[in-house]
């Protein structure tokens, strides 16, 4: 079993936790890990670019000259593609991105980024975050005696409102809940601080 340092809110170490070899050291696995984000990433796209075609564009119901006889080139409409102001050709239409990968895969894709914050010392278990209303300098404090002031990730449960509010104002801290852990916000992070609760939670998911 991996052990891992646990941290009371104030910043003092309360012993350790042991954490599922299986999920928290396994090798990581760099092509699902890229899969994932690129799926995610794709997700995120709205794909809402549009331009007008020839069955949109308004206008050019009429021949602009006759067909033979004025030295110009051919024309049927002013709206055709070659004008100024007319139609695109071949251009974007509305469209979805998101596509999905193997769900075995993606949970392979998790297990691989927590493994390699865990070897690399960037994962942080908190004993539990209470806060008897939301205050956004309490939880400032806390993260900065766990030394997590640079894109972190901060896992909570998914019952711990007063924690979510209070980070949600901080720029550089990304608040998500066990059941919302995935692989582009664990990639994006430098450090994950996760409370033991949620560790938990993660661990049945994954198990």
């Amino acid at each position: 079993m991996t052990k891992v340092a646990l941290y009371k809110q104030d910043g003092t170490q309360a012993g350790e936790v042991e954490l599922a070899d299986s999920i928290f050291a396994i090798e990581p696995n760099e092509a699902v890990v890229t899969d994932a984000v690129l799926m995610q990433s794709a997700s995120l796209r709205q794909g809402t670019h549009s331009v007008k075609n020839r069955s949109t564009v308004s206008g050019g119901g009429r021949k602009p000259w006759r067909q033979k006889g004025t030295g110009n080139a051919r024309q049927g409409s002013i709206r055709a593609p070659q004008w100024r102001g007319g139609a695109i050709s071949m251009g974007p239409i509305p469209r979805p991105y998101a596509y999905k990968i193997n769900r075995k895969a993606y949970r392979l894709a998790l297990k691989s980024v927590l493994s390699d914050k865990v070897s690399a010392k960037n994962f942080v278990i908190i004993d539990e975050l209470n806060f008897e209303k939301p205050s956004t300098k309490a939880i400032a404090d806390s993260l900065n005696k766990l030394e997590a002031t640079k894109k972190t990730l901060l896992v909570v449960d998914d019952a711990n409102e007063n924690a979510k509010l209070s980070a949600r104002n901080l720029p550089n801290v990304q608040v998500t809940t066990a059941s919302g852990v995935n692989v582009y916000d664990l990639v994006k992070a430098q450090k994950v601080v996760i409370v033991q609760s949620a560790v938990k939670q993660v661990e049945e998911v994954l198990g």
